[in-house]
């Protein structure tokens, strides 16, 4: 496992599964929830910018870094299970909530699913469930190399046995490659072959339920009332601006910020920013509805 001053790990059990979690500092409790392909190390850059004040819960999903692997529940409702049953066993009534790509997609459902649980969702790089199809079809070209991945033989092969395919996808994914260090790049790229199964069941349940979900309208009725700020990349190659568009009308508090110059990564490519909007988020948190 990869060392980060100030960590303490430990494995707890959420409803049938065991999480693993690393915990940094102490405050007002910030949940966070990393995308594909990374795990709880991808919050290396934001830990010491926020571990002064705020307890920091960064969550490895089911499947991925430390947690356990599972045969089945690696679609985003099941994922969004995980997490509430996380908050039960940890004793964490409200908390803020950070997530990127996957890992905000799980973000909003949790929020809709369960808005009392959460006072601030910071999503990163990742579109709303109210997308216009106008905007997605003609963005969907980008999720080319999703056809190596999600197909249940040649999918988990491919993470297993071709790293190289997950370091391409690190570098393309930002603005500027060079930004990423050897040693991370080798991480993630290891641990996405020893949590294979998950990467490739994660992808082909957001094929078989939530593309279906999405283009029916499944969501579209749902009102977000959790404060949300979502935050793109201007020249992110996966979630381009024009898919971060036309959700103000279904949320009571979203604002939307894209960040010039940067790309997929804004935890990586931009922490102290990212670093920034939890620290507003958490701020101007309202109080705990009465229960």
């Amino acid at each position: 496992m990869p060392t980060l001053d100030g960590a303490v790990h430990r494995c707890v059990t959420a409803g049938d599964v065991r999480l693993h979690i690393a915990e940094f500092g102490a405050g007002h409790p910030v949940v966070l929830l990393h995308g594909f392909p990374q795990h709880w190390y991808a919050w290396r850059r934001l830990v010491p910018l926020l571990a002064a004040d705020h307890r920091l819960v960064c969550v490895d999903l089911r499947g991925f870094g430390w947690s356990e692997q599972t045969r089945r529940g690696y679609d985003t409702d099941s994922a969004a299970g995980d997490i509430l049953a996380l908050l039960d066993a940890l004793g964490l009534e409200r908390v803020t909530l950070v997530g990127h790509n996957w890992g905000a997609g799980v973000g909003f459902r949790l929020c809709l699913r369960a808005p009392e649980r959460f006072s601030a969702f910071l999503g990163l790089n990742m579109a709303h469930p109210w997308t216009p199809h106008r905007s997605i079809l003609p963005n969907l070209w980008r999720m080319w190399f999703t056809a190596f991945i999600e197909y249940p033989v040649v999918g988990r092969w491919v993470l297993r046995h071709r790293p190289a395919f997950t370091r391409y996808l690190l570098r393309r994914a930002v603005a500027d490659p060079g930004q990423w260090q050897e040693s991370e790049l080798t991480e993630f790229a290891e641990a996405t072959q020893v949590s294979a199964h998950a990467g490739q069941s994660m992808f082909w349940q957001y094929v078989v339920r939530d593309i279906p979900a999405g283009f029916l309208g499944t969501h579209r009725r749902a009102r977000l009332t959790v404060r949300t700020m979502v935050l793109g990349g201007e020249l992110d190659p996966v979630i381009p601006p024009a898919l971060l568009r036309g959700g103000e009308a279904h949320a009571d508090d979203l604002t939307v910020r894209v960040i010039p110059g940067a790309g997929h990564h804004l935890h990586e490519e931009r922490p102290e920013l990212v670093a920034q909007a939890v620290r507003d988020l958490s701020a101007a948190r309202p109080a705990a509805p009465p229960r």
